[in-house]
């Protein structure tokens, strides 16, 4: 079991020492004889004020405020970014207590609690047992320029890995918007195209397709999703986010060849889904290869 992993946030390590420092202080998950439970949550989540802060990004949008137009593969129309999301940096909403100290912070629990469960998108036709995912807590910066605590679900064959990128990500002070893990409810609500949540495990098919998708197997993670968006022909996913498909205009948030974070998920053996020809998943991080 992995339980509150710390590094300070000013240590720049070379990256294989740091991938190795990181990988020491975090063990596989335990059994789940062994679980530590962590302190138990509402399955609502309220959400905790985020203050305005001088110097900090504020918006007017809405997040998932206005849905599209949906198309018969379910997708919604691509509609041109709004001017307010073509340079994105929404604050972040803090669901969990933000880290208060600098350092960065993971928690591993296995089994997933009850109510995390009750949550996510986990229903007994997935093709993984509820026991072979793990509740996962990780520290990163936002958009907005603080600290904040996030969660994933994710299979726990790989949940020591995803702890140490997201350990790495911390340090080199990438930048994630929001990181939770989908409901139910956010799964089959109409598509507003403007989303940008990191999540791991979420039980549905692959994009267009009828077979399931790395994400249903916890093997998977989508980061920043707007500002690193899906494309193939004239699909978009975010539907919004055609403004980010332009790679040579580099916003917080972007995800580039050979930069940080693909550096971090290559040194645990995940593949990008930048580096496909079509589609090209430029959010897309696998331990499958797909």
């Amino acid at each position: 079991m992995c339980h509150a992993v710390r590094v300070p946030f000013a240590r720049r390590l070379p990256f294989a020492l740091l991938v190795l420092a990181l990988l020491g202080g975090c063990a596989a998950p335990a059994s789940t004889a062994n679980a530590i439970p962590i302190t138990t949550r509402t399955s609502a989540l309220p959400a905790m004020t985020t203050p305005a802060v001088a110097g900090r990004p504020t918006s007017d949008w809405t997040v998932g405020a206005s849905p599209l137009p949906t198309m018969t593969n379910g997708l919604g129309e691509v509609e041109p970014t709004p001017a307010a999301l073509v340079n994105r940096r929404l604050p972040t909403t803090d669901y969990l207590p933000p880290p208060t100290d600098g350092q960065y912070h993971s928690s591993v629990t296995q089994p997933v609690p009850r109510d995390v469960l009750a949550r996510s998108t986990w229903q007994a036709a997935c093709p993984v047992p509820s026991s072979a995912l793990a509740y996962l807590t990780l520290s990163f910066w936002g958009l907005d320029g603080r600290t904040h605590t996030g969660e994933l679900l994710v299979n726990s064959s790989v949940a020591a890995k995803v702890t140490t990128v997201f350990g790495i990500l911390f340090l080199e002070r990438f930048p994630i918007e929001q990181m939770r893990i989908t409901s139910m409810a956010e799964l089959n609500a109409p598509p507003t195209g403007d989303g940008n949540t990191t999540s791991g495990f979420n039980c549905r098919p692959a994009v267009g397709q009828t077979n399931w998708s790395a994400h249903a197997y916890g093997l998977a993670i989508d980061v920043d999703p707007f500002c690193n968006p899906y494309h193939q022909g004239g699909t978009v996913v975010p539907e919004l986010a055609s403004a980010y498909l332009d790679r040579g205009y580099v916003r917080p948030g972007m995800i580039l060849p050979g930069d940080a974070t693909v550096r971090a998920f290559a040194s645990v053996g995940w593949t990008w889904g930048g580096n496909w020809t079509s589609p090209q998943d430029l959010m897309h991080f696998t331990a499958t290869d797909e």
